[in-house]
């Protein structure tokens, strides 16, 4: 992730930083996770790009659904793909540190050695892009805006923030009601800062289609409402020459295009109308690339290693609605999936199973319970479910060959003992005789090949589930309002989780529009554990207080865990370079890929006499 200002992006990647960090009340060029910036003050470049990269050329990307707006930080609309590349935050991270964030709009940043404020002060040849400077005033209310009219999460984000305040022609001061939440230095950091000017004659909160001005490396080229848009490369970018900058942005133009249908944007790019894609489908990944272009070498297939953490993609059990608020219901339904089937023969053999919140990372729980991780738990010995304590949390499994009689056995043990009984081929409710039906709510209808064998083990055991699939517009309306049973969900984690999880878990989440509460738990063990993990003093605690966070919810079964991976696999047409050194954490192809001209040029002459 490079720009932490696109919408909601930048509650992810937040990090909690040691007390030693933040000893430096005079400015420093950067904040480290723990002890120094792995670069100086007077470093040239980041290690992971080329700075001698040549500036030109197009890449043409490809995206799903539509969009009516291009303002990334409100709830209302569909944000337009790349939105986020126009804006700039105050400071900005780095891809190949655990976590660091180093200067950006900001020239320095200065931290009470107490934690109880952070300030920071502006580059003074900071501009947006009508040429105006960036100053204290903008930042003043960005905060203030993005707080009160922004997306519902920046009122989370911001709620420790008493007071902001201009203490200096460049300077910005940000003091805290607490010093308990160790990260609100970094987090202010993130703050996406916005043209006051640009916004005096419009309403924040309303969508809009008319580009808006930032300061970012690219500015909006071309709109053709719900279908494309194109961002171009700012000339005279004011950070352009900046050290974190050196080697980046390097494409003059971006275009997204916008396709309804998943299998249309897969041929478009084997026809060369897109040129570079993250390949999700572990089916087109083995089976879809038998092309003449890529064994031509015209299209290149990579596999690029990573070390990102990979949270959770799952079902989704929204627990507002009555059927799924009993825990031995929600349990049943996990031992109706037959993920070893699903790997074999719709994935591949490809992706490993997921059983944590927290996947490939060591905030995972693993085993049972660590004594780091009993001190947490023990306060809350029998307000959770015991196998919290006794037992290490596993899926449950099969043999793979599609055969689920002792999981259909033991689901509809749970189900009789949450109220629901066989009557003839439907599963009915004890006390109401209502039969058990939900639906599950898509936006991707590649996805029903998943879901579909999962309907097959649901209807045997006497349930009537089925599929809805609708526009991203609907689907983002209906999931901002909860309006479903049962969603796919990806939870995004960083590797030091801080107040971002209030708005995943807790139970002031769980019905405000917006918020990703997508279960609608509500548990005050989990409320306290998140509270914890947020004040966790130093890294030991907070890995612990995160893994039993993981075990209490893994262990109120509110998802049915899917999978994930360890690698990126992305196929393009062989006209990129990139740097020999990938970052840790991200993929960064917008960001230190560039058009390498000889192989555009072969590309041009190759391909033209032997097509795709």
């Amino acid at each position: 992730m490079t720009k932490k200002a696109m919408m909601l992006a930048a509650v992810f990647g937040l990090s909690l930083l040691a007390p030693a960090a933040f000893a430096q009340s005079t400015g420093s060029h950067a904040i480290a996770l723990h002890g120094a910036p792995k670069y100086g003050p007077d470093f040239k470049h980041f290690d992971y790009v080329n700075p001698d990269a040549p500036k030109g050329g197009e890449v043409k990307l490809a995206t799903y659904g539509g969009f009516d707006n291009l303002n990334p930080f409100i709830l209302r609309g569909q944000t337009a793909a790349g939105a986020g590349m126009v804006f700039e935050t105050l400071t900005t991270g780095s891809g190949d540190e655990f976590i660091t964030e180093y200067g950006l709009l900001a020239e320095s940043i200065a931290v009470a050695d107490d934690r109880s404020w952070v300030s920071f002060t502006l580059r003074p040849q900071a501009r947006f892009h009508d040429g105006k400077p960036v100053t204290v005033e903008d930042v003043l209310w960005s905060f203030e805006t993005l707080r009160d009219k922004g997306h519902p999460v920046y009122r989370t984000y911001y709620a420790d923030v008493g007071k902001a305040e201009k203490t200096g022609e460049r300077t910005v001061k940000f003091s805290f009601k607490n010093t308990s939440n160790p990260e609100l230095p970094v987090i202010m950091g993130q703050l996406p800062v916005l043209p006051k000017h640009a916004f005096a004659t419009r309403d924040f909160a309303s969508t809009t289609l008319e580009p808006l001005i930032g300061s970012g490396p690219y500015e909006v080229a071309d709109v053709q409402p719900g279908r494309s848009i194109a961002y171009k490369r700012v000339a005279d970018w004011w950070g352009k020459d900046l050290p974190i900058n050196r080697g980046r942005y390097n494409f003059d133009r971006i275009r997204y295009d916008y396709y309804r249908d998943l299998d249309v944007a897969f041929e478009a790019f084997k026809a060369g109308s897109v040129d570079f894609r993250l390949e999700h489908s572990s089916k087109n990944w083995v089976t879809g690339y038998d092309t003449p272009a890529v064994r031509d070498g015209h299209i290149v297939k990579e596999e690029i290693k990573h070390q990102d953490p990979q949270g959770l993609q799952a079902f989704v059990f929204n627990t507002r609605r009555p059927v799924f608020q009993d825990r031995k219901v929600r349990e049943a339904l996990n031992y109706l999936f037959d993920y070893e089937w699903t790997r074999a023969n719709l994935s591949y053999g490809l992706f490993q199973r997921s059983k944590s919140f927290f996947s490939n990372s060591e905030l995972a729980a693993e085993g049972l319970p660590s004594p780091a991780e009993l001190k947490v738990l023990e306060p809350y010995r029998g307000k959770v479910p015991e196998e919290v304590f006794t037992k290490p949390f596993e899926p449950p499994k099969t043999d793979g060959s599609g055969n689920i009689r002792q999981n259909l056995r033991t689901a509809l043990g749970l189900l009789k003992e949450a109220g629901w009984e066989l009557k003839g081929n439907k599963l009915v409710n004890v006390k109401t005789g209502e039969p058990m039906r939900f639906e599950f709510l898509l936006v991707q209808a590649d996805m029903e090949r998943i879901v579909q064998p999962y309907l097959r083990n649901l209807e045997r055991a006497g349930i009537e589930a089925s599929i809805r699939v609708v526009d991203t517009a609907q689907y983002q309306n209906r999931t901002d309002n909860f309006d479903y049973d049962i969603v796919i969900q990806r939870l995004p984690q960083s590797l030091s989780p801080g107040n971002e999880q209030r708005d995943f878990w807790q139970s002031a989440k769980a019905d405000q529009p917006g918020s990703r509460n997508m279960a609608g738990i509500k548990d005050p063990v989990v409320d306290e554990l998140v509270e914890k993990l947020i004040r966790a003093p130093d890294r030991e605690t907070l890995v612990a207080t995160t893994r039993a966070l993981d075990r209490v919810l893994l262990w109120g079964w509110y998802v049915v865990p899917h999978w994930h991976d360890t690698v990126r696999r992305v196929a393009y047409w062989n006209r990129f370079s990139h740097p020999a050194v990938a970052p840790k954490y991200g993929l960064a192809f917008a960001d230190t890929w560039w058009v390498d001209p000889e192989k555009n040029a072969k590309l041009a002459s190759t391909a033209r006499r032997t097509g795709p």
